[in-house]
């Protein structure tokens, strides 16, 4: 009996042992974490626009509103994924980023919050509709965007779906929703200075 209660502890030993490693291989598993906010750039050349800009906050869609990345799974299956995550909020990423891409494409600044200076401010407003991510396929945005004339004037409302092809690994993915981002400032920028200036303006 002594050593059946002896063996009996040790096989309890030996289990708590095995969960404590598994455990602590999950807590220490590595967590990535990503930006879309591309690296800073050189000024641009040529004169600055005669303008610059507000960007208001950036709506997304709930279903990938998480500090995870959110990848699809099939038609309709969608996985977060716990080890690869935003280095901040979605919608603060991704705001951000056009931030970025639009200031180097107008050569102009994002005013957002400061004080009014004495360039007029052109309002800018970005939902994202879709935020579709396929690993090792397509990086994909549906965003409804509007640029308004300083001063409350005449809106200019548009749509955009732009997907970019990417290569394997989330790195990769990642990439393919910058580049996503830049080709929409890109878009609007096109517009962005004909509007300021009251001049016809339509949708690329």
């Amino acid at each position: 009996m002594i050593r059946l209660r002896y063996l009996t502890g040790g096989v309890r030993y030996l289990a708590g042992s095995a969960l404590a490693l598994a455990l602590a291989a999950c807590s220490s598993a590595p967590l990535h974490y990503y930006t879309l906010v591309p690296p800073a750039a050189e000024a641009p050349a040529g004169a600055p626009a005669a303008f610059q800009f507000e960007l208001l906050p950036v709506g997304v869609p709930a279903q990938v509103d998480q500090p995870q990345l959110v990848v699809r799974q099939g038609g309709q299956g969608v996985a977060p994924l716990n080890g690869e995550r935003w280095i901040a909020p979605l919608a603060d990423e991704v705001r951000g980023a056009l931030s970025a891409d639009l200031a180097h494409a107008l050569n102009t600044q994002d005013v957002t919050g400061l004080p009014a200076g004495s360039k007029p401010v052109l309002r800018i407003k970005l939902d994202l509709r879709r935020f579709d991510s396929q690993p090792g396929e397509y990086a994909l945005i549906d965003a409804a965007w509007s640029v308004r004339q300083p001063k409350g004037g005449a809106v200019l409302a548009c749509t955009s779906r732009i997907r970019e092809s990417v290569g394997p690994g989330y790195d990769a993915l990642v990439q393919g929703h910058q580049q996503a981002l830049a080709r929409l400032a890109a878009q609007i920028a096109a517009v962005a200075g004909p509007v300021a200036a009251g001049q016809p303006a339509s949708c690329p």
